[in-house]
């Protein structure tokens, strides 16, 4: 279809490239497909954002000749990470993932961020961003907005454009906003607390399409006026997979790619680990754990106070290609959810490339969960609460007995669903529903 004749959406996004981690994603590969399905997306985006990851991989997905629009950000954690004594390149955020030395500090950060800065850290990129939209929009304007929150700035920068230019407005969400598990982290006081949850219910108000992540999700927000919510699964993109599939790990290798902070600490699971690797000499041999991103330092020390240091490999932060390409090596992959009230409607991102490697993925979380549904649907994995032990071993056996016979894949079913262009094309479906 010719550009011209196509729809216009503005797309407001704090993460973008060379933004890394999971949170680019979502936008990046809206962007990415929205031409497909009829609709041009000109993209919204910080010009300075502290990001505290790059992955300059990214940028392979952005479509040719795309308009991007920037606009400068002021960014408290900045001045945080100097006060706290961290590094440029050190994680900013010690809500998931802590540090023993900096705990006060940290403490005092986390109360500022939830009662000065709302609804998040990005408060303070609210105003200039309304401002320099409606300018922009007078001489360019759009048939739609889509905003992606956390963070919620862009939420309330939609919200505001929505209301004073009468444009369609889709609040998109990767995570809820004062339902989220880590709400109750931040120390919010009642005065910042009844400020997020008038803000959050005037926005769902004002959204003439709301999208989230899970379905669970998509009827939780009922309870806070978000009628008639919509999924939007995160999906898995294929041009993310190389052609040619590398060979699997020698060793016996269980991986996690992605953040692991002290909300999801496999406790059990890790035992269990110790326990077999002392009944069994060739397990403790050939077992190697490799957790790839921010770890938090209690589950590494467990690691140590167990023995299975020499079998743990900390590899850091990594780029997207890597962490496929370390996922399609693996032999068992690990997918915690965070111990919290709506862990039921958690589904991380990095589920979805883990289905497409077909390997499989060991959960910990509700066995009722929305990830625990689409690994039975699609026969890549099992789901297990935290201390189901009994549940836990038994399959971590299976699949070591698997390996020992060279059986690494798993028969998955009717994935492509989850395909992140399939997501998009229902995306652009609500798109011509509100325009």
């Amino acid at each position: 279809m010719d550009n011209t004749l196509k729809k216009r959406v503005l797309i407001i996004s704090y993460y973008w490239p060379p933004a890394g981690g999971i949170g680019v994603h979502r936008c990046l590969k809206f962007a990415k497909y929205l031409r497909d399905f009829g609709w041009e997306p000109v993209i919204y985006a910080p010009k300075n954002a502290n990001y505290p990851h790059l992955d300059h991989s990214n940028k392979k997905h952005i479509p040719k000749d795309l308009e991007i629009i920037y606009g400068n950000i002021i960014e408290p954690f900045s001045l945080f990470k100097k006060l706290s004594g961290r590094k440029k390149t050190d994680d900013a955020n010690p809500v998931y993932v802590r540090d023993r030395k900096r705990k006060l500090i940290d403490k005092i950060g986390i109360w500022i961020r939830g009662n000065l800065f709302v609804p998040d850290a990005r408060a303070l990129w609210i105003t200039p961003s309304v401002r320099k939209l409606k300018k922009y929009l007078k001489n360019n304007p759009v048939n739609a907005i889509i905003t992606d929150g956390p963070p919620h700035t862009n939420t309330l920068i939609g919200c505001k454009l929505s209301e004073e230019l009468n444009i369609p407005w889709i609040a998109d969400f990767q995570d809820p906003w004062t339902q989220v598990d880590y709400y109750k982290m931040l120390m919010i006081g009642k005065i910042a607390d009844k400020k997020h949850k008038r803000l959050e219910k005037h926005c769902l108000n004002v959204a003439s399409e709301i999208t989230i992540a899970s379905p669970t999700w998509a009827k939780d927000l009922e309870e806070v006026g978000g009628y008639n919510a919509k999924t939007i699964y995160w999906g898995y993109d294929e041009d993310d997979f190389p052609e040619i599939i590398p060979e699997f790990d020698k060793s016996f290798s269980i991986v996690h790619a992605g953040q692991l902070g002290f909300d999801r600490f496999p406790k059990t699971f890790l035992e269990i680990l110790s326990e077999i690797a002392n009944e069994k000499p060739d397990f403790k041999k050939d077992l190697q754990i490799k957790f790839a991103g921010t770890v938090d330092f209690e589950i590494e020390n467990y690691i140590k106070a167990l023995d299975l240091v020499n079998n743990y490999q900390a590899i850091g932060k990594i780029s997207f290609p890597e962490a496929i390409n370390l996922t399609l090596k693996a032999h068992l992959l690990l997918l915690p959810l965070n111990i919290a009230n709506n862990a039921k409607g958690r589904i991380p991102g990095k589920l979805f490339e883990n289905i497409r490697a077909k390997r499989p993925i060991l959960c910990l979380g509700p066995t009722n969960s929305d990830v625990s549904k689409i690994l039975n649907e699609t026969n890549t994995g099992k789901t297990f609460e935290y201390d189901d032990k009994q549940g836990i071993k038994s399959f971590i056996l299976s699949i070591y007995s698997n390996y020992r016979n060279n059986i690494n894949t798993v028969s998955a079913n009717e994935i492509e669903v989850y395909q992140v262009k399939n997501q998009v094309k229902k995306l652009a479906g609500y798109l011509d529903e509100i325009t």
